[in-house]
């Protein structure tokens, strides 16, 4: 296994690494709305791009790319946030030839109440 942690995007909370590599499987950790500068944008909309952005550059580091996952799975805080994600990871997946697998759960909240939204991905090396 190879731990994928990009240096342009916010390190780690913890002991753990952003992406792991397992064979043709890369499995991301769950993504949340912090910038690589420290800051967390107040929308769901800018936060799930900053998230998206931070699962591509984590398949990056193993030279893959959204038309390789399989599934992403994202978690709100409120139901009202379902639509704003999924117009960004439409916006995401327009072009892709499969769109992948995909998983929203409402929760009651994150490490920190200034997070709305929490994505991560399953891809598959082909």
């Amino acid at each position: 296994m190879t731990p994928l942690v990009p240096k342009s995007i916010s390190a780690p909370f913890g002991n753990y690494s952003h992406g792991i590599a397992a064979g043709p499987l890369v499995a991301t950790s769950g993504q949340l709305g912090l910038k690589a500068d420290g800051t967390i944008p107040q929308s769901v909309t800018e936060q799930a791009e900053v998230c998206f952005a931070a699962i591509g550059a984590i398949l990056a580091e193993d030279g893959l790319d959204f038309s390789d996952v399989v599934r992403f799975s994202a978690f709100v805080t409120k139901r009202e946030d379902m639509a704003p994600y999924m117009a960004v990871r439409d916006r995401i997946c327009a072009d892709l030839a499969v769109k992948p697998a995909s998983t929203l759960v409402i929760v009651s909240g994150f490490t920190k109440p200034e997070f709305l939204v929490e994505i991560e991905a399953l891809a598959l090396r082909r």
